[in-house]
C-alpha cells in the first residue's frame, strides 16, 4: 500500500472534488501510484499549503466492474471505521470526505490523509516485527465502537475452495471437513478483517530493521464484528505465505504472549484457521502480483501454493494423528 510509482493523472471529475475538500488557498501540486492495493486504485497526492508547505493525501477509488458493486458498502465501513478510529490511539488515516455511490466522482473513492511509513515484506526483523504486529492486534481488538460495524462474512465454502495440484490430497480434503462443520460460537470483537504485513506501515528509517515500529494500519474497507480468532486467523496465513509456514504458526503464539485471547478449545482454533487459510487457495494470484511488484520476484504462484499446502499440512498435522 505504500509502494510508490509513476506520477500519474487524477480524473477531472475526482480531482474537481478533491479541490473543494481542500483548505482556502491550496492547491494539488502532484500525484503518483501507491502499489500494493488489490481491490481499488490508489493515489497519493501532494498538496501546496497556503503558507509554502507540503502534505499529502490518499485518493482511494474502486474502478475495476467486480469491485465497484461493492463499493458502496466498503467505503461506507471504512468512512466509520476511521472516524471512530481519530478518537483511539490506532495510527489510521484521518478521513476527509468520501463519496461512496460516485455521486461527484467517476468512480466510488474516499479521501484520507497520508500516513508515514511503508510496508515491509522481507524477512530482515521479522522476528521484531510478528511481535509488533501481535501486540497492535490486541489493541484494534480492544476497542469498543460507539456502533458496531456490521457482522463479519466468511464467503469460502467446501465447494469453493481451489486445492493446488502440489497439495497432499487427504489433508486438505480432511482441511474441508473441518470448514464443513458448524461455526463455532464466539465473543465478538472489533475486526479489522485484513490485518496483515501489506496494510501495516512502519518506520523503516533506522539502518536496524528490529527497531521498525508501525507508524500507520491501513485499509479498513471490511472492518467488521466478529472472532479475535479470525484476524488472528488471516495475518497467521499471510504470514506462512509471505515467509514461510512456520511464521503463520508463530503469529498466533505472538497474539497470546501480548495477552490477546483466542478461542477456549484447540478445535475452535482450528476451524478459524483452517478456514482462513483455504480461503487464501482461491487468492493466490491476486496477492501474488502485489507482492512480485514490491521486490519479492521469487513469491511465484508456485512458490506461494506450494507454502500454503505446507501450512495446511502443519495446522492438520494434530488434528490428523
Amino acid at each position: 500500500m505504500s509502494t510508490y510509482g509513476e506520477a500519474v493523472v487524477v480524473p477531472p471529475l475526482a480531482l474537481a472534488w478533491v479541490r473543494r475538500q481542500l483548505d482556502a488557498g491550496e492547491r494539488i501540486v502532484g500525484s503518483d501510484v501507491l502499489h500494493g492495493g488489490i481491490t481499488a486504485e490508489m493515489r497519493r497526492l501532494t498538496i501546496r499549503t497556503r503558507d509554502g508547505g507540503t502534505r499529502r493525501l490518499v485518493l482511494r477509488s474502486f474502478v475495476e466492474r467486480s469491485h465497484v458493486e461493492h463499493a458502496e458498502d466498503a467505503l461506507n465501513r471504512e468512512a466509520d471505521a476511521l472516524t471512530g478510529l481519530a478518537a483511539t490511539d490506532v495510527p489510521a488515516p484521518g478521513l476527509v470526505a468520501v463519496d461512496p455511490t460516485a455521486a461527484h466522482c467517476e468512480y466510488p473513492s474516499l479521501l484520507m490523509t497520508h500516513l508515514p511509513g511503508r510496508t515491509v515484506l522481507t524477512d530482515a526483523g521479522l522476528e521484531n516485527r510478528v511481535h509488533r504486529l501481535a501486540r497492535r492486534l490486541v489493541a484494534i481488538h480492544a476497542l469498543r465502537p460507539a456502533v458496531r460495524p456490521p457482522e463479519f462474512t466468511a464467503l469460502t465454502t467446501a465447494d469453493t475452495v481451489v486445492t493446488p495440484q502440489c497439495a497432499d490430497a487427504a489433508v486438505w480434503a480432511a482441511a474441508i471437513d473441518v470448514i464443513r462443520r458448524p461455526r463455532p460460537s464466539y465473543e465478538g470483537r472489533f475486526l479489522h478483517r485484513d490485518f496483515q504485513p501489506g496494510n501495516v506501515l512502519f518506520d523503516v528509517a533506522s539502518a536496524d530493521p528490529a527497531r521498525a515500529r508501525i507508524t500507520g494500519v491501513v485499509d479498513w474497507a471490511s472492518v467488521s464484528w466478529g472472532p479475535a480468532d479470525l484476524d488472528v486467523a488471516h495475518c497467521s496465513a499471510v504470514l506462512a505465505l509471505l515467509h514461510g509456514p512456520a511464521w503463520g504458526l508463530r503469529f498466533s503464539r505472538a497474539y497470546e504472549e501480548a495477552d490477546g485471547v483466542l478461542a477456549a478449545t484447540e478445535s475452535e482454533r482450528l476451524y478459524w484457521r483452517v478456514r482462513d487459510a483455504l480461503a487464501c487457495s482461491e487468492e493466490v494470484p491476486q496477492v501474488v502480483r502485489p507482492w512480485r511488484e514490491a521486490g519479492r520476484l521469487e513469491l511465484t504462484a508456485r512458490v506461494v501454493e506450494e507454502r500454503l499446502d505446507a501450512y495446511v499440512v502443519a495446522l492438520m498435522g494434530g488434528a490428523l494423528r
